[in-house]
């Protein structure tokens, strides 16, 4: 993984191809490449930033009709040049120098998971192998399969491959081809606006203002596109006709303003983000979670599949597992229905118990995650048909493949740390509390106007909140000469403080755990000493009390407190506790306040330590691997 883009034109596609890279860069990469025809295959590769290989292809100039392009996050083999997309197959022959030079070159996103097996048959029949990449065995097997169509030797060579894929070739002895192929990794055809024109990417923001007509493969489609037209075949290789919809795809490239971050930028952009994403709730029904058809159409009615459930799984991984647990409280407070909370990658390697009268919810940010979506097929395999998504980009494989969806309005997220889209998850989740709630009668109006009026509310609220930026800021020069930190919650603001905590892991490379406070004692507390900064959330809620004494347990063996409190709380800042007052107590929608300082305490940290903010070491914003 991490980003495609493919392209067959009548004009010099390199700037396309480049342009497209550009706009996927907010998921994260450590190299990125591109080749094209040019009178035979030619390519350029680097493990810094697209605009090197801007540069590079510039310096040699390298032009032509047909291409591919990549960015990579690596997988199998380090981020190095020679690991690097796109590869050459290479073979047969008894070593590098003798070796036919590239015929077929590739990109992939995925993991192909009997890639040994086919690296060692591969290697018996001659083929040279020059990374450590399971996607290099993809691009030699197709050049094993070739016989003058690169389209059949697709098709063939898929049906060896064990593992999820997406991937776009070319080959040197047909110029005016790229052919693609999807199995458990998102891809799209993009139909031309120029005459003689059609894209393939793995993102439709990759084709921001080049195309907007769009046509979603489905799992096992194969594609072959041409000047001017395109064919694609399904999983039993089989003609098949795929809608073309209309999407306004916007490009990631947006202005940064006065932030000095992207991450910044997003997490001030949160209060409008929570009012886009509650445009239009007046009253909580379930029709706010119709299904969305493969046409744009209405599908699936909420009603009708809310009166036939009885308990809720929801799967997530990362942040969005994180709202997941919170709403776990909500859904069993207020709505009385039993939630189960899973993490994607685990769920379906394990025996579980399924329940026909389950509400399968899943979150993600891009609707592309590739343990979530697996995890939804897996539930579905066992029965459990009711589906609904929390999802941020309406045209997402989520979307899809689940009968109801919420759609938040985050808007493009371009820090690869989720910031505004955990907020408009909560916000969601929320409303489907409510949703489920009222649909069982289980909701009262007078907590029904109550609950709306406090989510009318909200984005004033986090105004005050982004407010206390500079007190964060004191706070984030103690942190950024820590090496650890320890972050506390009970209750509906355990999962806060275990999102504070990742928020930190992520963007500044401090080793960071949250435990429920009432966890100290059992272990943790080992670890406290002067140098362990803690952080604890401290609304006042019914469990205000029981973590006032966890904290004195802090203080008792050394430990300096930092603690975001509302006001009423009467915990009063001296030596070794720091307090930072919030502007109000809310409730049972306290957590959306409270996860913002800690976002802000993560980036200002950051800052103070020089990291990468937006794109952090080792990670992707749109994980489509497992």
């Amino acid at each position: 993984m991490c980003g495609i883009v493919g392209a067959v034109s009548g004009r010099n596609i390199v700037p396309v191809l480049v342009q497209g890279l550009q706009r996927l860069e907010y998921r994260g990469y450590d190299s990125c490449g591109v080749a094209v025809y040019a009178g035979g295959l030619q390519r350029a590769r680097t493990t810094s930033r697209v605009a090197e290989l801007l540069t590079q292809v510039r310096d040699d100039r390298i032009e032509g009709t047909t291409g591919i392009a990549h960015t990579r996050w690596a997988t199998h083999g380090a981020p190095v040049v020679h690991n690097a997309h796109p590869h050459f197959s290479h073979g047969p022959g008894t070593d590098a120098e003798v070796a036919r030079p590239g015929r077929v070159a590739l990109v992939h996103n995925g993991i192909i998971e009997n890639h040994e097996s086919l690296r060692a048959a591969l290697q018996a029949k001659g083929y040279v192998f020059a990374s450590q990449t399971d996607t290099e065995v993809i691009a030699h097997l197709i050049d094993s399969h070739y016989d003058g169509d690169l389209f059949e030797a697709v098709k063939a060579s898929v049906k060896q491959l064990q593992g999820a894929y997406a991937i776009a070739a070319i080959c040197r002895d047909e110029p005016h081809r790229v052919v693609g192929a999807r199995a458990g990794s998102p891809l799209i055809l993009g139909v031309g606006k120029e005459e003689g024109e059609n894209f393939l990417a793995s993102d439709a923001m990759a084709l921001a203002g080049v195309t907007d007509q769009i046509v979603y493969l489905e799992e096992g489609d194969v594609v072959d596109l041409q000047p001017g037209k395109y064919w694609i075949v399904d999983r039993a290789h089989k003609p098949v006709s795929r809608a073309v919809r209309t999407v306004q795809a916007h490009s990631g490239a947006a202005e940064l303003g006065p932030y000095r971050h992207y991450m910044q930028k997003e997490i001030f952009e949160q209060p409008r983000a929570i009012a886009d994403t509650l445009e239009g709730v007046e009253g909580i029904v379930p029709e706010l979670f119709d299904g969305i058809g493969a046409d744009g159409a209405p599908g699936a009615a909420a009603w009708r599949v809310f009166d036939e459930i009885d308990n809720v799984l929801i799967l997530a991984c990362g942040t969005s597992y994180y709202s997941g647990c919170t709403a776990k409280y909500w859904l069993e407070s207020i709505a009385k229905i039993p939630t189960q909370v899973e993490i994607a990658s685990e769920y379906r390697y394990r025996d579980s118990v399924p329940d026909p009268k389950t509400l399968v919810v899943t979150i993600s940010q891009s609707g592309e995650t590739a343990d979530t979506l697996a995890a939804l097929k897996h539930a579905r395999s066992l029965g459990m048909e009711h589906t609904l998504t929390i999802c941020n980009v309406a045209t997402s494989a989520m979307v899809r493949e689940c009968k109801l969806a919420y759609i938040t309005r985050a808007g493009v997220e371009i820090g690869v740390a989720s910031t505004k889209a955990f907020t408009t998850q909560l916000a969601g989740l929320f409303l489907l509390t409510l949703a489920l709630a009222q649909s069982k009668g289980r909701l009262p109006e007078a907590d029904e106007a109550r609950y709306l009026k406090e989510m009318r509310h909200l984005p004033v609220a986090l105004q005050s909140v982004l407010a206390l930026e500079p007190q964060i800021i004191s706070w984030a020069e103690d942190f950024a000469r820590k090496e650890n930190a320890l972050f506390l919650g009970r209750g509906l603001h355990y999962p806060i403080a275990l999102e504070g905590a990742l928020k930190l892991k992520e963007v500044t490379y401090i080793h960071a755990e949250a435990y429920a406070a009432g966890e100290l004692k059992h272990g943790p507390l080992a670890l406290v000493t002067s140098e362990m900064p803690v952080v604890a959330v401290a609304p006042n809620d019914s469990l205000l009390e029981k973590l006032k004494s966890n904290l004195q347990e802090v203080r008792a063996r050394g430990g300096v407190l930092y603690v975001l409190a509302d006001g009423d709380t009467h915990i009063e800042s001296s030596e070794g506790i720091h307090v930072i007052r919030m502007p109000e107590h809310y409730g049972a929608l306290s957590p959306l306040l409270h996860v913002v300082p800690l976002q802000l305490l993560a980036y200002h940290t950051a800052c103070a330590r020089g990291t990468d903010v937006d794109k952090p070491r080792n990670l992707a914003k749109s994980v489509t691997v497992e």
